[in-house]
């Protein structure tokens, strides 16, 4: 009798093996998909930046695009706060600003991106904010625009902006503009050291004195500039961000103040982003500036018939964009405030929108350099020492990308219950 149920025998063998080995490419179908996942996420070039004496910023890049925030606390087991990256929309590129701080204390953090949370190689990161400081700080500005290669916007670029130990940082707006305060007492021979990450785009680097640091000339990704032989104080002022009309009181004055010129009285609300009679290569120009905090501002442009009223910030950085296209062709923008006396000051700026979309502003023809062949600045741009551009994850369960694993395993168990059962019955 059990000569004639060899072969039966043989085919429940056959088909044990079979599912030993549906089971084994199972687990090893999980592993894969987690440590994909995984290694897509990490946050790369992890810096820290932006240090003041209740606030820093976090900034790091991934492999593909995710959303994330950071994890951060006074000590290393009690991370019971979050902050979210600025970006709502996932990206290559992330940032975000932890404010509300104490002074003079150490902070500790950790990623979580796309779901998963990272340490620095097992260690948690760590900063520390500053001291207080009796002593006012000058805020000299940063701002340029950034291209892709393909001469494209280069949107929520990371910009670095660093001299010695201290880092500030910002991303660049949707036509590829940045503007960054480096609030510090800087001299005129200091080097600013600018740095473009643009994930995947690729990355810039360029060195400019602070007199010509607002604005800068157009980066291009993939390019090294060296900025510092710009002449002197070459158009970066802006002074004629600082226009006035006569008040209000006297309209009839029978003279119009010509572009350029301001009164000693007004010097007070400043408009750095867009000269007089400047070219634009954007329907939508990003307005920033500086005014004295909590004023109101009456935006207005008048060849559009579009008005909008703001309230400056604490910091004084004021920024507006324009809420609809503009149509290709001359345009003009009314800013009116009231200062200290209670009187109404106007500012004024007529400009140029050309067919071509392009950034929201840049630097004038003659303002612009070839690249040089330097090399990128190598000095490493993370303020302490624990900042790493590579990061441990802690093990957790990737969402959504186990389902086949799952009906396979499942599949693996019944072909083994299946088998164990057919072997079993031959030799029943």
């Amino acid at each position: 009798m059990r000569k004639n149920k060899k072969i039966p025998t043989i085919i429940g063998v056959l088909v044990l093996v079979l599912s030993l080995a549906a089971g084994v490419i199972a687990v090893q179908s999980k592993l894969f998909l987690r440590l994909g996942a995984t290694q897509q996420a990490t946050p790369q070039n992890v810096r820290i930046a932006d240090i003041s004496t209740n606030s820093f910023s976090v900034s790091w890049t991934t492999e593909n695009q995710f959303t994330g925030f950071v994890k951060y606390g006074e000590g290393q087991n009690s991370l019971s706060q979050t902050q979210p990256e600025q970006a709502t929309a996932p990206g290559f590129t992330h940032l975000a600003k932890i404010t509300n701080l104490k002074s003079q204390t150490p902070y500790y953090f950790k990623i979580n991106s796309g779901g998963n949370e990272y340490d620095n190689n097992g260690i948690v990161w760590q900063t520390q904010t500053a001291p207080e400081n009796a002593s006012p700080k000058k805020t000299t500005l940063v701002s340029g625009s950034v291209l892709t290669a393909a001469s494209a916007p280069a949107k929520d670029a990371l910009v670095y902006v660093s001299f010695g130990e201290n880092v500030f940082s910002s991303q660049t707006s949707q036509n590829g503009s940045f503007i960054i305060p480096v609030n510090a007492n800087l001299d005129e021979s200091t080097v600013l050291e600018i740095s473009v990450q643009a994930g995947p785009d690729g990355i810039a680097s360029a060195q400019v004195f602070p007199a010509n640091a607002n604005p800068i000339p157009t980066i291009v990704l993939g390019q090294t500039y060296d900025f510092k032989n710009l002449p002197s104080g070459q158009e970066s002022v802006n002074p004629e961000a600082q226009i006035t009309a006569p008040e209000e009181t006297s309209s009839v004055s029978g003279f119009e103040i010509p572009a350029g010129t301001a009164s000693p009285s007004s010097q007070i609300v400043t408009l750095d982003s867009i000269k007089d009679g400047e070219t634009v290569n954007t329907t939508q120009p990003e307005l920033l500036g500086n005014a004295p905090p909590a004023t109101i501002l009456t935006i207005t442009v008048e060849s559009e018939l579009i008005s909008e009223e703001i309230t400056t910030p604490a910091s004084g950085q004021w920024s507006w964009a324009v809420p609809n296209d503009l149509t290709p062709g001359n345009h003009k923008i009314t800013i009116a405030w009231k200062d200290a006396a209670g009187v109404t000051r106007t500012l004024i700026r007529n400009f140029v929108v050309s067919a071509a979309e392009g950034p929201a502003f840049e630097a004038t023809p003659s303002a612009t350099l070839t690249p040089t062949p330097s090399a990128t600045p190598s000095r490493t741009l993370s303020p302490t020492p624990t900042s790493s551009s590579s990061a441990t994850p802690i093990p957790q369960p990737v969402s959504g990308s186990l389902t086949p694993t799952i009906i396979l395993s499942i599949m693996g168990v019944g072909l083994i219950t299946f088998g164990f059962v057919f072997w079993k019955q031959s030799y029943a």
